[in-house]
């Protein structure tokens, strides 16, 4: 049971990183803030994540 738990919760994380980044390309933000966004989602997975969601660029925002 706890194998077909993790699988499931890291198939949503790795939605939720394709998605993230997908939104942070599509943004009006600068070259340097979307690389740096990428790293961030990137390097540290699950923080990452929520930190975009709550503080990252918006798509056709600066």
């Amino acid at each position: 049971m706890k194998m077909e738990v993790n699988g499931i919760l890291g198939l949503l994380l790795l939605v939720a990183i394709v998605y993230a980044l997908i939104q942070i390309v599509q943004s009006a933000a600068s070259t340097g803030a979307k690389v740096l966004w990428s790293v961030l989602v990137l390097l540290f997975p699950l923080i990452g994540v929520i930190i975009w969601f709550l503080f990252g660029p918006k798509p056709g925002k600066v």
